[in-house]
C-alpha cells in the first residue's frame, strides 16, 4: 500500500486544510482579549520571527531536495556512460560470448529506463526483480570468459566495466531512497502552524475576511508541495527523465 505522505498532491492538501485551520483557531483566541498597542507590538514582531524562522527552514529543506534531485540526474548520466562503455568493451570478448554479452546489456537497459518511468510499486517490483536477474547474468557472461587461463589482461578492462555498470545502479537506488527526513518535514509542519495561529491571532481586524486567511496558509502550501514534488522521486510533477539512457538505447542496435 503506498504511502499518502509521500504524493506532493496530498502534502499540499492536508498543509492548506491544517494551516488554515491554525489561522482560524488564532481568529477565535483574538475575539476574546483586547490588545493594546503594546501587545500589538510584540505580536507583529513575534509573527515577523516565526515567519523569518520559517523561511530558513523552508530554504534549508528546498536547498536539501534540490540537490538530491540533481544527484539522481548525475546518477542516470553515469548509469548511461557505464552501460554504453561496457557495451563497447564487449568487442574485448571472444566471438560467441560477445553478442551474448550485448544482448543482454540492451535488455539491462530497457530495465533501467522502465526504472524511471515507473510509477506503481507492484511495477517497480517486478524491475527490480528483472534487474537483479540480469545483473547476475551480466556478471555470469563476463566472469567465465575470465576464468579462461588463456584470458589475457585486456579482458580485466570487461570485468571492471561490468563492475561499473552494477554499481552505477546501487548509487542510483541509494539516491532514490535518500528523501529529506522526517524530523525536517515535522520541524516545518509545527513551525508553519505556529505561525499561522499567531497569525490569526494578531489579525488587526476582529473578524478578518475569508481572503485574509487564506493567503498565507495556500503560499505555505504552495512551497511544501514544491518541496515535496521535488523530493518524490516517482509521484511528483517534476521527475528525473532518464534522456540519457533512452538516448543510449536509440543509439545500440544488436550487431
Amino acid at each position: 500500500m503506498q504511502n499518502p505522505m509521500r504524493s506532493p498532491f496530498f502534502v499540499f492538501l492536508l498543509s492548506f486544510v491544517v494551516l488554515w485551520l491554525s489561522a482560524r483557531i488564532g481568529v477565535a483566541f483574538r475575539k476574546r482579549d483586547v490588545h493594546d498597542e503594546d501587545t500589538r507590538h510584540d505580536l507583529d514582531l513575534a509573527v515577523a520571527a516565526t515567519l523569518t524562522l520559517l523561511g530558513l527552514i523552508i530554504g534549508f529543506s528546498f536547498s536539501m531536495a534540490t540537490s538530491r534531485y540533481d544527484q539522481r540526474k548525475d546518477y542516470e548520466e553515469a548509469e548511461a556512460n557505464a552501460i554504453g562503455t561496457e557495451y563497447l568493451r564487449a568487442d574485448l570478448l571472444a566471438a560467441a560470448d560477445a553478442p551474448r554479452v550485448r544482448a543482454l546489456l540492451i535488455e539491462y537497459l530497457n530495465e533501467r529506463i522502465l526504472f524511471y518511468q515507473a510509477r506503481d510499486e507492484d511495477e517497480l517490483r517486478q524491475i527490480n526483480d528483472a534487474t537483479n536477474r540480469l545483473q547476475t547474468d551480466l556478471w555470469s557472461a563476463v566472469k567465465i570468459p575470465a576464468g579462461d587461463p588463456h584470458a589475457t589482461a585486456v579482458l580485466g578492462l570487461v570485468i571492471s566495466g561490468m563492475n561499473d555498470v552494477l554499481n552505477s545502479q546501487g548509487y542510483t537506488q541509494a539516491a532514490w531512497w535518500n528523501r529529506i527526513p522526517g524530523a525536517a518535514w515535522a520541524l516545518m509542519g509545527l513551525i508553519a502552524i505556529c505561525a499561522n495561529v499567531i497569525f490569526g491571532y494578531g489579525s488587526r481586524r476582529a473578524s478578518p475576511g475569508a481572503i485574509d486567511l487564506i493567503v498565507l496558509p495556500l503560499v505555505l502550501s504552495i512551497a511544501l508541495f514544491l518541496i515535496a514534488d521535488i523530493d518524490s522521486p516517482r509521484r511528483g510533477v517534476i521527475r528525473v527523465n532518464p534522456q540519457n539512457l533512452t538516448s543510449l538505447a536509440r543509439s545500440l542496435h544488436p550487431r
